[in-house]
């Protein structure tokens, strides 16, 4: 408790804060959600006040979140009901308390597994099936709250079927309503571009500007009365059908609590919804968790068990009382952080806030107009489905786009349990296919030999992937963490390293150096890198490289070596040599004249760099030839010169001489050619 008192300032102004961007998205994600609208904010008081007592998750605000609203709304619709869509109906309750009981059970899971700490069982999923997943949840809210954002309450379908719709939606769209979710739309896309060029700006959230536009507009637009309107010769209604549903009076939250309906556990499919809010809301929030510790600036880490166990703990209290299910929220933690927060407090202060608002003046949020809570939620999704997020899958490797494009579109034609299993299978059979042995998916085969008495090394063989990753880091742990003892990781025996992995071992290397240990990496320059990424996959085989060869006149022998070193050659070849070029035949000179042959071997990147060199400040000017070949190589980090990556990944070698059977031909002993082409100069 002394963080309570020492820091009361910062972690109360940051609570206050966050309440605000809370307050509408924790009743826009319950709507949307199929839950009344308080049932959100039930839940993140719930996690503001019991979480910070259990779990040591100092800065994660915890609460509804939009990547839970599909599997939340698919089991309201499959006991039933829709939701506020269309009227509160005597089947949305029945629903909405089967989904309670789902909800409970699926806390009791979590509990269970933060006490027997099974919370490394996250570590499972590959990491770009997960974020293939999350944008197919943000189509999955776009293509949902699109319609409400335009005044139609009554669309449904599935997300394909609304996407298609959405020109429809737009044609026959409440003018009015449709005010109000657009400029609410602008204003959540607009608004940080602005607040980023003003420091007086910058602590006021788009969801706050976006309430103090959208409920002067529904004033105006007299949304509390039943009318009707005329635009050209069409007529459309208004009233408060179109503003969010709230108690009359003070306090009056307490009526909207309600208890669940464990009858359906006897129903065979009420288990389907279990598995999928304990699997889903599990690893969103372990995810989550581990992001917001990245992002502390203090650089404190979470027990992970620990804080699932508290985040099962509030979720049963939250589904007791008709709340929804909650995880670490990662919006409102980076929120939570840019705004000074210091502990954990600052998320128990954001519940006070939200428990005092919705019990004092309920009258008031029930002026909130529906578009707008839409219009947010469509920005949410936008976040999640971003065009971005292709973007850095692609840079990560090619195989990692198609994981994860099968796994977004699988999600949105199907549902997500299906989704994630394609996306692990898919994974699976290209491991299989690049030569991992089927033994090793889901055993880690390591050796283990002490080097001095601080330092361990582990050779890891047969491979390092996502499906034996769990096994593979407790063996590290258990010796590092555990016995602090620093560790040297050979994966030079590996066929095969995924991007799932390497993003896993950076992340474990920082927990490392916050013990004040060294994780070290060795061997990763025997194997390729399937993209310039440091988290591309690793294979087993021969890198693609360029071989630059170039006959020159000997007096620009040195001009040239000089300039390919300093755009990133790590060596070169230089042998003495006769010819006669076609410019010398043309003038009947048949005598050969002294040159000298150049050869160096590059990445891609640096050869690009000096043929623009050659081209523009050798060839107009001067006698020479420059050939060019892509040839693979063994080790490519042998041919990766400080400009192109930092010191510690570099291996230098420069070749002094070459075996007389390889030099009439110039190879290098290390290179294999695959296939030529050609540039020239004339000589």
């Amino acid at each position: 408790m002394s963080g309570f008192r020492t820091y009361f300032s910062q972690d109360f102004v940051a609570g206050l804060l966050v309440f605000l961007i809370a307050l509408p998205l924790c009743v826009g994600i319950s709507l949307a959600s199929g839950f009344p609208p308080l049932a959100g904010i039930f839940t993140a008081i719930a996690g503001a006040v019991i979480c910070p007592m259990i779990s040591n998750s100092e800065l994660t605000i915890k609460g509804p979140a939009a990547g839970l609203i599909v599997i939340v709304l698919g089991c309201i619709e499959e006991f039933g009901g829709n939701g506020s869509s269309g009227g509160w109906l005597p089947e949305d309750t029945t629903a909405y308390k089967a989904t309670l009981a789902v909800a409970v059970v699926a806390a009791i899971l979590q509990v269970a597994f933060g006490v027997f700490r099974a919370g490394i069982l996250g570590e499972f999923f590959p990491g770009t099936v997960v974020h293939g997943m999350l944008a197919a949840i943000g189509v999955i809210i776009i293509a949902k709250q699109i319609p409400f954002a335009l005044g139609i309450t009554d669309a449904s379908g599935g997300p394909l079927t609304l996407l298609r719709q959405i020109p429809s939606f737009l044609q026959h769209a409440n003018p009015a309503i449709a005010v109000i979710g657009i400029t609410s739309l602008i204003i959540m896309f607009v608004w940080p571009i602005i607040k980023v060029r003003s420091s007086l700006l910058r602590p006021i959230p788009s969801h706050l500007v976006v309430l103090l536009v959208a409920v002067p507009l529904g004033m105006y637009l007299n949304l509390t009365t039943a009318h009707e309107y005329q635009v050209f010769e069409s007529r459309y209604t208004l009233g408060e059908q179109y503003l969010v549903r709230m108690p009359e009076r003070m306090f009056g939250m307490f009526d909207e609590i309600e208890s669940p309906d464990f009858s359906v556990l006897t129903q065979f499919r009420a288990w389907k919804w279990v598995f999928l809010f304990f699997m889903i809301g599990s690893l969103e929030s372990l995810l989550s968790a581990k992001a917001v510790d990245l992002l502390d600036p203090y650089k404190r880490r979470s027990d992970m068990n620990r804080d699932m166990l508290a985040v099962g703990i509030a979720n049963f209290g939250a589904a007791m009382v008709g709340g929804l299910p909650m995880i670490s929220e990662i919006v409102r933690s980076r929120a939570n952080i840019d705004n000074g927060a210091k502990t954990r407090f600052a998320n128990f202060w954001h519940g006070i806030f939200l428990l005092l608002c919705v019990g004092l003046i309920p009258t008031v949020l029930h002026l909130i107009p529906l578009a707008a809570l839409a219009a947010m939620l469509v920005y949410t999704g936008t976040r999640l489905a971003h065009p971005s997020e292709f973007r850095n899958v692609y840079r990560i490797g090619k195989e990692q786009l198609l994981l994860f494009v099968v796994t977004l579109v699988t999600v949105l034609a199907t549902d997500l349990l299906i989704g994630v299993a394609v996306g692990i299978a898919l994974k699976m059979v290209l491991h299989l296919s690049n030569g991992v042995p089927l033994r090793s998916f889901f055993k880690a085969y390591v050796e283990v030999e002490d080097v001095d008495p601080q330092t361990s090394r582990i050779v890891a063989k047969e491979s390092a992937i996502f499906s034996n990753w769990i096994p593979f880091r407790r063996q590290i742990e258990d010796i590092g963490l555990v016995q602090k003892r620093n560790i040297i990781l050979d994966l030079s025996g590996t066929t095969l390293v995924d991007a799932s992995v390497m993003e896993k071992l950076e992340q474990l290397a920082d927990d490392f150096e916050q013990e004040g240990l060294r994780l070290e990496l060795r061997g990763l320059d025997e194997l390729r890198a399937v993209s310039e990424d440091a988290h591309s996959m690793r294979i087993r085989g021969l890198t693609p490289v360029r071989r630059l060869t170039i006959v020159a006149p000997p007096e620009l022998t040195r001009q040239l070596t000089e300039k390919f070193v300093a755009l990133g050659a790590t060596g070169y070849t230089e042998t003495p040599c006769f010819g006669v070029g076609r410019r010398m035949l043309e003038q009947e000179i048949q005598e050969p004249r002294p040159q000298t042959r150049i050869e160096v071997i590059m990445t891609h990147a640096a050869c690009d760099l000096v043929l623009d060199f050659l081209r523009n400040d050798i060839i107009p000017d001067y006698p020479v030839t420059v050939c060019v070949e892509t040839v693979d190589v063994a080790r490519v980090t042998s041919f990766i010169g400080d400009l192109q990556t930092p010191p510690h990944a570099v291996a230098h070698w420069k070749c002094l001489w070459v075996p007389e059977d390889l030099q009439s031909c110039g190879r290098h002993p290390s290179a294999v050619m695959q296939d030529t082409f050609v540039g020239s100069g004339e000589r």
